[in-house]
Parts: C-alpha cells; structure tokens; sequence
C-alpha cells in the first residue's frame, strides 16, 4: 500500500472476509486485512454445498479445487431414527453440469488457501491483529482500533469497514443488532476419526445425517482427506448440555449408543482429534450496512450447521458486500442504502435454508412422506440443499409445506432510516 491509507479494511480472514477483500482489490482499491489469529487454525464447517463452485469460478479458484485432494461430494443422505436411509440426495439430479459436484474441506488449510489467494490478488493481510474497536465520527464508520500480538496499538483509517468477524459480531453487538433464534438455540459436541466406514463409489464423500434413536439429537460424518471423518453430534442446548455429564467424551460416547448405523461405521476407527464443543445458537442482525460498514459471513448472521450452508453464505455475502463496495466507490455514496442494498436478497435465500432447518426439526413432519405426497416438489429439495436459493425460486415448496407444518414468519432488515 506504499504508506497510504486503505479504502476499505476488512475485518477477518475467513472466507467471507478473504473473499471480500480479494474482490474489492480487483476493484483497483487497497485493502487491509485484519485477521487476530494465525492461519491456519482450526475451524469446524467442513461440507461444502455445490453452489460454492460459482464463487470460486469467479474467485479463480476452480482449477486447485480440482486438483486438491479433498473428497468429492455428490449427495446427502439422511438416516431416520429407526436406522433407515433415505435414498441419496444427488445434487446432479437438478444440473448435470460439473457445478454439481462439490467438495469436504479440512477448514485450516483451505480457509489459509483463501487468505493466500487475497494476497496474491493484492490484500494487504496482517495476522495476529486484532479489531478492538470499529471508530466512528457521528453515524460514520471512519476505521478502526487495532492491537497487535506482538505489541502496540494503531488507529486505522478507511473509507469502508467490511466486517467479517464471525460470531465475534463486532459491529453486530456494538448496536446490539443480533436476533437470536429462539428455536435454534442447539450445541455441537465434535471430533474426527481416522478409518471410518464409508459408502463405495461416488457415496464415498456424502454428507450422512442421521438421527439419534429415542432423541432430539442428529449426527453429521463428513468424509475428510486421509481417511479422516469428522463427526458430531447436535442437539438442543437443554438436551445435550445441561444435566448430563460435564464430559463432552462421554456425552458423545452416549449418543453414538444411541445411533446403530454411526455405531457400525465408526467401530474399529481410532479418534484422532480431541473433543470439541460448540453453541451454535442461530442468529441474524436487524441490520446489514450502515454508513461506511457492512456486514458479511457470521458476523451477519449464523444458521443451524444442518445443511452445511457456512460457507456458501459467507461466499455469497461476501460477493453481494464486494459488489455494493463498487458502487460506493463508483458513486461516491457510501451510505447504508447503497452498501446494504443487496440485504432483503441476502436475507430471503437464508430465510428459504431456515425454513428447510424448521421443517427437519418438526417432530411431526418427514421430508421423505412429503415428497411421496407431492413428487413435484423433489427437485426444489433437491436445489435447497444444493445452495441455489439465490438463483432457483422455491417459494412453491414452501406454500406446500406451510399447510402441512408451521414455517418461522420471515424476518427482514429495518429500514435503512431507523437508528442502529
């Protein structure tokens, strides 16, 4: 940046945040990366939807997922709690094109893939710095305060602030803007497994959910490099957490009881990873962008890890937030209006994945009877869990199942008038 000033910091080095930067320095514009942690790091979120491919098509990053080692995904396939499984959901199924096929990611060397790629495109990235404080003059996002782990503090100037600190949420709880949702207040109890049985063919790198017997809980196995599985269970944070062992070893060893068809894939497979714990309460923000900000990834909103939609939304927002940029810069107009205008289409396609997550969770309702009694509906199913709900209407679906079960009311975005 030769000593001048950024246009625009972005405030973490995720993928929503990495992905914004690279996409805004293609722009012409200098940009700071601020990242607290050293990459790579852990991460859990490791399945991929297909929908991702269009974003690293225009990323540019097509070509290494290609040649990665990372198993291909063609499907989910969901497990009832009798030990029944559904047919796969095979993503092709919509699209024969190559965009149906995706990928399993280990998140640490894959979210270091991106922050490399922001610097090959010109991002200035600093790790180990991190965002106090996001600095206002009035309504104005105008910088931001940073510490550094080797010591000191600086006080960054910048057009526009992109923040993307995850559930840090920096800006997200400075306005006290998070909603949480109060059905979807779940905890994640984790861990990997080296050896696991998986399906031959092209089922070897599904996606399996599958539920607890006699519980409110379900397991994800997501298929890793190396023979590596990571699997978890999750459930409501009253159920999972409270009232039972404080051991998270425990608690997961019970659950697997409890799951025949986890039980057989997983017995004789070493754990080769400790165990994690996770609450990963579900949330969105009344609010997008103001003047001089916005947001993107989790530190917009989080949804239920169900049906792997991280990283497609940290993507997306990530695109839609870069684009906005744009026209701040092309107009000279960075008021919320303009770097929020994408907000009530961000927030309808995450709205359309919540009301799929609703519909799992309804003790009541089977997706699999549903699409016995209307067929028609298999391919809008089949394009939710593929990620095209920003390219695909699916409304139809969702006026069908609402006779059936009750939908969450949608939320939307304040008016860009009202105070944050």
């Amino acid at each position: 940046m030769s000593g001048s000033p950024p246009d625009v910091l972005v405030i973490g080095g995720g993928p929503a945040g990495s992905t914004a930067a690279t996409l805004i320095a293609r722009q012409g514009r200098r940009v700071l990366l601020l990242e607290r942690e050293r990459f790579p790091r852990f991460h859990i979120g490791e399945s991929l939807m297909p929908a991702t491919y269009w974003s690293f098509e225009r990323l540019g990053l097509l070509d290494p997922m290609k040649a990665s080692a990372y198993p291909r995904k063609h499907s989910v396939q969901f497990f009832s709690r009798d030990g029944r499984a559904s047919a796969p959901f095979y993503f092709s199924e919509v699209d024969p094109h190559e965009c149906s096929v995706t990928w399993q990611v280990d998140r640490g060397p894959f979210d270091r893939m991106l922050l490399d790629h922001a610097c090959e495109n010109g991002v200035d990235v600093r790790q180990e710095a991190n965002v106090k404080e996001v600095l206002f003059e009035g309504d104005r996002a105008t910088g931001a305060l940073v510490e550094y782990a080797t010591g000191g503090r600086e006080r960054i100037p910048a057009r526009v602030i992109v923040d993307a600190s995850g559930q840090t949420a920096l800006l997200g709880r400075k306005f006290g803007l998070k909603q949480l949702d109060p059905l979807l207040r779940h905890a994640a109890v984790f861990t990997r497994f080296r050896g696991a049985r998986r399906d031959p063919g092209i089922d070897g790198g599904a996606t399996l959910v599958l539920r607890v017997r006699n519980s409110v809980a379900w397991f994800w196995f997501i298929p890793l490099p190396d023979d590596v599985v990571s699997i978890g269970v999750v459930g409501p944070l009253g159920y999972l957490l409270r009232d039972r062992s404080n051991d998270p070893q425990a608690i997961f060893a019970e659950e697997v009881e409890r799951c025949p068809p986890l039980r057989e894939r997983i017995a004789g497979a070493p754990q080769v990873a400790e165990m994690r714990v996770l609450r990963d309460f579900s949330y969105i923000s009344r609010r997008i962008a103001g003047h001089g900000w916005v947001m993107a990834g989790d530190a917009f909103g989080f949804l239920d890890p169900l049906y792997s939609t991280g990283v497609l939304l940290a993507f997306t927002s990530a695109e839609f937030a870069a684009d906005a940029v744009a026209e701040a810069f092309r107009t000279q107009d960075f008021s919320a209006a303009v770097l929020g205008r994408h907000g009530p289409r961000y927030v309808a396609g995450m709205e359309a994945l919540r009301k799929l997550v609703y519909a799992y969770y309804d003790e009541s309702f089977s997706v699999a009877r549903f699409l016995k009694r209307h067929p028609q509906f298999r391919d809008h199913v089949v394009n939710l869990l593929t990620g095209n709900v920003f390219r695909v209407p699916v409304d139809a679906l969702f006026e069908a199942m609402g006779r059936e079960i009750a939908l969450p009311a949608p939320r939307s975005l304040l008016p860009v008038s009202e105070p944050g």
